[in-house]
């Protein structure tokens, strides 16, 4: 029973802050322009001054983990090009095709990772989830490009993939606080408490933002394509590499990082990269909205599961 209301209590405050942001834009208090901006403050200033606040935090040597990057790049990767094959034997077409790879294989680590992460750990234990973001963000950027442009028929530019990974705010403040702790630098009482005060907005206000840009207005044109992508992205991928990690050793917070990698639900990004790259814009919304909305039961009752095996 302890197990159940803590997973109850790490996953059930995403959803009431999701409603919240759905509430409203219902209400008109949100529109179109003022999310699309709001997403940009919340993308370039307050997610990566919370990344760079949990890296400043943690202890770098001890969160370092180089079998569980190793692991978790290679998985990925590995279930990128399955999913390259796959994909195009069930759907025939090409703007669909690369959104329904990305849907699968991309997953909002960053939003829905570090609040449950810092949920069952608390502050200044998720370094190994923090760092590991480092890692995944720039390798799920890459393989998205890559398989948008794959059925896209347009040349690859890693040129413009690469100037893009390193200009990721989140990869730069990973970097800078990975430096911070590298070279012992200590920033002042007030600067912390500053950079520590706005931390705290970033996870509450990313997931209002969130749940302000669902949209249920094409289920039904979309439902197949939905279906798909939201039983692998939750179910039968994690069904795969969580086991898989067991058996190789991993454990607590490694354990719950991967688990967050896997099994959360699609990333926002999918959506603004779809449009921007000529893949079907609306399927990538409506995977976004679906896996988020069952992401709650799914991962409520993962990391049920995992803590009733006392793995993490």
């Amino acid at each position: 029973m302890e197990n159940f209301i803590l997973s109850f209590n790490v996953v059930t405050p995403l959803f009431l802050i999701m409603s919240l942001g759905y509430y409203l834009k219902y209400i008109k208090l949100l529109d179109k322009q003022t999310l699309n901006v709001m997403n940009s403050v919340c993308f370039k200033i307050f997610l990566p001054i919370l990344l760079f606040f949990n890296i400043y935090q943690s202890d770098v040597k001890s969160s370092f983990n180089i079998n569980l990057i190793i692991f978790s790049v290679s998985s990925i990767v590995i279930l990128f090009i399955i999913l390259c094959f796959l994909i195009p034997k069930i759907e025939k077409d090409n703007k669909k095709r690369g959104v329904m790879i990305q849907g699968i294989f991309r997953s909002n680590f960053v939003i829905f990772g570090m609040p449950i992460a810092t949920s069952i750990y608390g502050e200044g234990n998720i370094g190994t989830t923090a760092l590991l973001i480092a890692v995944i963000v720039p390798l799920f950027n890459l393989l998205s490009v890559i398989s948008l442009e794959l059925f896209r028929d347009g040349e690859i530019n890693f040129k413009k993939i690469l100037k893009g990974i390193i200009t990721n705010p989140l990869i730069i403040a990973s970097a800078v606080g990975i430096l911070f702790v590298t070279l012992n630098i200590t920033l002042p009482t007030f600067v912390e408490k500053s950079i520590s005060d706005i931390a705290k907005i970033a996870t509450p206000l990313s997931l209002i933002l969130l749940g302000g840009s669902f949209s249920f207005s094409h289920i039904k044109e979309y439902l197949k394509h939905t279906v798909i992508i939201v039983l692998n992205k939750l179910i039968f991928v994690p069904l795969i590499f969580i086991p898989i990690s067991i058996k190789l050793g991993f454990r607590g917070i490694e354990l719950l990082t991967i688990l967050l990698i896997f099994a959360a639900p699609v990333a926002v990004s999918t959506f603004q990269m779809s449009k921007q790259m000529d893949g079907d814009s609306i399927l990538a919304e409506q995977s976004i909205v679906f896996t988020c909305l069952f992401c709650i039961p799914t991962v409520f009752l993962w990391i049920l599961a995992l803590k009733q095996l006392s793995l993490i």
